[in-house]
């Protein structure tokens, strides 16, 4: 079961049930009610299969949900109503037993997988980051097709300064010194390895606002703590430039000084662009007033439907 809450208010602040106290509302751009949704989830249900003496059960069911560009999405609830299972559903990595969700207007289903996973990208709680640095696992997502084909079709717009890229014999050497240029750069009087489409300098602003200096790309994974992983994970979904964000968590274990520089990075990226937008989980209900627009709140199942603002 599900309530979908607004929350808006006239003079754009969000009001604080605890006390009467107003939170001043992020700016959308444009109402969302008159914009269509980039992200459409219709009757969505999941049910979990009986085991040992626990019988079958819906989690959720009839859920409907949409994104709109711009916007910030908080999905609540306590814990075992299924938020991670939703976020994972969306991001098309765990089944649905009903509904349907859509991306710009067509069925999950009707997507090749890597192409919709690039546009909808899941941060889970606890990342999972491959064996080497953290430089290596910001620079693994530009190594899948789907993302060499983003920079292949960058570099067909313009060479070094944005001429004309050339055609035939001297077009191939200009796309293979192009290549070249990209798998090799330099740096700090040494060379260094990159992938095409990885952008170390975007890659070293980042870590900066989260406060990692050009070190923190050299250490193995291996010796990260959670909230060091949190920020790996989080700077990779970044640089990758994804349309929607599902954020499971991100900042669970981050300190409050560098939760709040990740929560204003995402920020900044959603703005960005015209066709972002985010959605939430925290149980961190000051984190979620101060991030979302409006509120997802999942129910246990057969329990009462929570309203009211965050």
């Amino acid at each position: 079961m599900v309530v979908v809450d607004d929350r808006s208010a006239a003079d754009g602040s969000l009001p604080d049930p605890r006390d009467g106290r107003k939170h001043r509302r992020p700016p959308t751009g444009a109402d969302p009610a008159t914009r269509t949704p980039m992200l459409h989830a219709v009757g969505l249900g999941r049910r979990l299969p009986a085991g040992g003496d626990r019988p079958a059960r819906w989690i959720w069911r009839g859920l409907d949900l949409d994104l709109h560009p711009g916007e910030s999405l908080a999905v609540t609830g306590p814990s075992g109503t299924g938020k991670t299972l939703l976020l994972r559903a969306l991001a098309g990595l765990d089944p649905l037993d009903e509904g349907t969700v859509y991306l710009e207007g067509r069925p999950q289903a009707a997507w090749a997988a890597p192409l919709y996973r690039a546009r909808v990208l899941y941060v889970a709680q606890r990342p999972a980051l491959f064996d080497g640095t953290v430089a290596d696992n910001l620079a693994r997502p530009f190594t899948l097709a789907v993302r060499r084909g983003r920079a292949e079709a960058r570099g067909k717009e313009g060479g070094w300064n944005g001429e004309a890229r050339p055609g035939g014999r001297q077009g191939r050497a200009f796309a293979l010194g192009m290549a070249l240029a990209a798998r090799i750069g330099w740096g700090e009087g040494r060379s260094r390895v990159v992938e095409p489409g990885f952008d170390r300098e975007r890659a070293l602003e980042l870590l900066a606002a989260l406060g990692r200096d050009a070190g923190f790309l050299q250490q193995p994974v291996t010796a990260l703590s959670g909230g060091e992983a949190q920020i790996t994970a989080l700077v990779r979904a970044l640089l990758v430039e994804p349309q929607v964000l599902l954020l499971d968590e991100p900042t669970a274990s981050l300190d409050p000084a560098t939760a709040r520089a990740a929560e204003a990075l995402v920020a900044r990226w959603r703005e960005a662009g015209g066709g972002r937008a985010c959605i939430w989980t925290s149980h961190d209900r000051d984190q979620l007033r101060r991030v979302a627009h409006r509120e997802v709140a999942l129910a246990p199942a057969g329990g009462p439907l929570r309203r009211g603002g965050l």
